[in-house]
């Protein structure tokens, strides 16, 4: 059936899903789910309405097509189509990868040698996507002797991976052929042997297989299986190339394994046994291991050696001590110095310590609201730290930092094509204070030529869940906005790290709701600075940041203009209530076990699914995925239903489920921005802007 047609037919008449009552009982709580049979892809009344949703966001978007091709040029335009990365040098050969005009997805390239020598494809994921609607490479490794490459490949969005070995000197794939595999994989040294994580049928990482080239992938050798079901497994090798690591990881737990990386089916050995809230990952330095962890009640962690021969925390010395608010989010090891990722009142530093000394020191950035992140070598034994640094107004830029020297070499700036240029944008961090005082950090990018009298319409991002920190990332897209009169925040709610374990923990379980009202109270203090003014806020967040969404404008509906909710995580009850789904029982420690009262309860206050109330709500355009495995669609599709059946005003209310993809979206680069251009096109539509001036960079 031609929906569009159908739509159009009945003048934008609204979708409906029937109502099919359905009853839960849980700890003698009756919750009726009119809306639970949507779960059901095979009944022919789910996909019917599904496409009639995404009819209905055509036709009411139909005005604004015209609008959405000029944003996605705008967008386009900004990009340097045919760039490349910066080379890195692993053995006698230099890595990068590249782009070319009007290709959608990456090259992956080699040198020998030098880099003038002649340019190797070693994967063009374009060819590998010519008939497909969805390709993404998900691990990409190269042997230790160069000449075989292993990459695992997703067709759907599924994030269901199938691995392949191609041979770099015929260009030939291999016979073997893995599927079911999830995100890691690593060649032991012998260029024969590989290792990598398996799916069960709950689409949960939990087996690490060995597989030798040439043998059937259904006999591999089964190396490590988690039985916790709280637990996904994953499979990493060493900097130093010497280990082959395997660590199983709960929410705020973590236990790590390692054997002999020349010794393929050498024995497992257990580092230090998991227990509730400890921490740890593993990096290794001559006869030590150095370990980040969280133990003692370090909970912005602290790193410790031991002994590679006798491993476990009774041996374990600090080597660096914990510092509370100073979180140490990850170790680089090299041959000769200790790279440590800090945070510090929110903002990132890197810190280095020379291994033979303990001699040690930061490196320092000059803007107030920054993001740097190491990037980490393929060699062992270089004395060059290669780090990004980017923020709001400062393009992605690459450089080399001799450690001997202190010398610092631009390698690379990311173009922004047309005429952008960072002197003609105002990056502020700014501080909201919280209902029980908190201060909250926001940070703000705007065109020096927007008025800052309560008159511009503000763009309210925020995410708030695992300790996940939204960094000031530079966005050449968002500049279709900002060109255009809008003020781009970032709300950095608690429920993150970006001020250290306790601002994580203050967000999370019992305490979920400051995350919502920290949100809230960003928006009113943008307001009362008059960067804006209540109601002419768009709000936007994305998986749990969509629950953020959800919960807000339950709570706060009149404080917004629109919202833009991304493969929101909606149904949070249902969701944490069912332990066959992907993510739900390694999820008890973020956001409680429903099957314990007390946590059901809390949750039941804020889930944004069943606290759907007979109030207006603002604008609102919500996302999924059709093989979304972490957010299924079901979630925005119910909460969609729900909304229509209650909401009392006249207000846009538009679903777009994406039937090619799943959670990130569209794979290729030009099909991604067509998706931002529809959420930009609502934008300016729900505040009347959409004979806006062009944007003008």
């Amino acid at each position: 059936m031609n929906y569009l047609k159908l739509v159009k037919s009945m003048n934008n008449q609204t979708p409906s899903a029937p109502k099919r009552p359905q009853e839960f009982s849980n700890h003698g709580d009756v919750r009726n789910d009119p809306w639970f049979w949507l779960r059901d892809i095979d009944d022919p009344q789910t996909m019917e309405y599904l496409e009639s949703e995404n009819a209905y966001t055509e036709a009411i978007m139909e005005p604004e097509n015209d609008l959405r091709e000029k944003l996605f040029e705008e967008m386009r335009g900004r990009i340097k189509e045919d760039d490349s990365t910066v080379p890195q040098k692993d053995g006698d050969y230099y890595y990068y990868t590249r782009f070319e005009d009007g290709s959608q997805y990456p090259i992956f390239v080699r040198k020998h040698l030098s880099l003038d020598a002649q340019e190797e494809v070693i994967l063009n994921v374009n060819e590998l996507a010519a008939d497909l609607d969805y390709c993404r490479v998900g691990s990409l490794e190269n042997s230790p002797d160069h000449k075989l490459l292993a990459y695992s490949m997703d067709s759907d969005g599924s994030e269901r991976y199938t691995i392949y070995i191609k041979d770099l000197e015929t260009g030939k794939l291999l016979t073997d052929a893995i599927s079911g595999s999830y995100y890691s994989l690593e060649w032991a040294n012998d260029n024969q042997t590989l290792f990598y994580d398996v799916l069960d049928e709950n689409h949960r990482p939990v087996k690490v297989f060995r597989h030798s080239l040439g043998d059937d992938p259904l006999l591999d050798e089964l190396v490590y299986e988690e039985m916790d079901e709280r637990f996904f497994v994953g499979v990493f090798k060493s900097s130093s190339k010497r280990f082959i690591y395997i660590g199983a990881s709960g929410n705020n737990m973590s236990e790590w394994r390692f054997q002999d990386a020349d010794v393929p089916k050498s024995t497992l050995t257990l580092i230090e046994p998991r227990r509730d809230n400890f921490e740890y990952d593993v990096a290794d330095h001559g006869d030590r291991f150095l370990i980040r962890n969280n133990g003692e009640g370090n909970k912005d962690f602290k790193v410790s050696e031991t002994p590679i021969a006798a491993p476990s925390s009774a041996n374990w010395k600090v080597l660096v001590d914990h510092e509370l608010g100073r979180p140490i989010e990850g170790i680089t090891v090299v041959q000769d110095y200790l790279i440590l990722s800090l945070r510090y009142n929110g903002l990132p530093q890197l810190r280095i310590i020379e291994h033979a000394t303990g001699d040690s020191f930061d490196l320092t950035f000059d803007e107030e609201d920054y993001f740097v992140s190491l990037i980490e070598g393929r060699e062992w034994d270089s004395s060059t730290l290669r780090y990004s640094y980017t923020s709001l107004t400062t393009p992605s830029t690459i450089y080399d930092y001799n450690i001997k020297t202190r010398d610092r070499e631009l390698k690379k700036q990311t173009e922004v094509l047309g005429d952008f240029s960072p002197d003609k944008y105002e990056a502020k961090r700014i501080f909201a204070p919280a209902r029980d005082g908190t201060l909250i950090p926001i940070s703000i990018v705007y065109s020096k030529d927007t008025p800052l009298n309560g008159s511009a319409p503000l763009y309210l991002y925020g995410y708030g869940s695992y300790g996940i920190v939204v960094d000031s990332n530079f966005g050449s897209a968002r500049l279709s906005l900002v060109d255009r009169g809008f003020i781009f925040a970032v709300a950095h709610v608690r429920g993150g790290m970006d001020l250290g374990w306790d601002w994580y923990e203050n967000g999370k379980l019992l305490n979920k709701r400051n995350t919502f009202t920290d949100f809230i109270a960003c928006a009113e203090y943008l307001a009362d600075q008059n960067y804006t003014q209540k109601g002419r806020i768009i709000a936007s967040g994305g998986s749990a940041g969509g629950m953020l969404m959800g919960a807000v404008v339950n709570l706060r509906p009149d404080m917004f203009k629109a919202v833009v909710a991304d493969v929101p995580f909606v149904d949070v009850l249902n969701t944490m209530l069912d332990d066959t789904l992907p993510l739900t029982t390694m999820e008890y420690n973020e956001w409680g076990n429903p099957q314990v009262k007390d946590f059901y309860d809390y949750i039941k206050t804020y889930s944004p699914y069943d606290n759907v109330q007979r109030q207006e709500y603002p604008h609102m355009l919500i996302t999924g995925g059709i093989s979304d495995p972490r957010v299924t669609y079901w979630e925005p599709a119910k909460w969609t239903a729900s909304l229509r059946d209650s909401k009392t005003d006249n207000n846009l209310l538009l679903l777009k489920i994406h039937m090619d993809s799943g959670h990130g979206g569209a794979s290729g680069r030009f099909d991604r921005l067509k998706e931002v251009a529809l959420e930009y096109a609502f934008a300016l539509k729900v505040f009347g802007l959409t004979g806006a001036a062009d944007s003008t960079s």
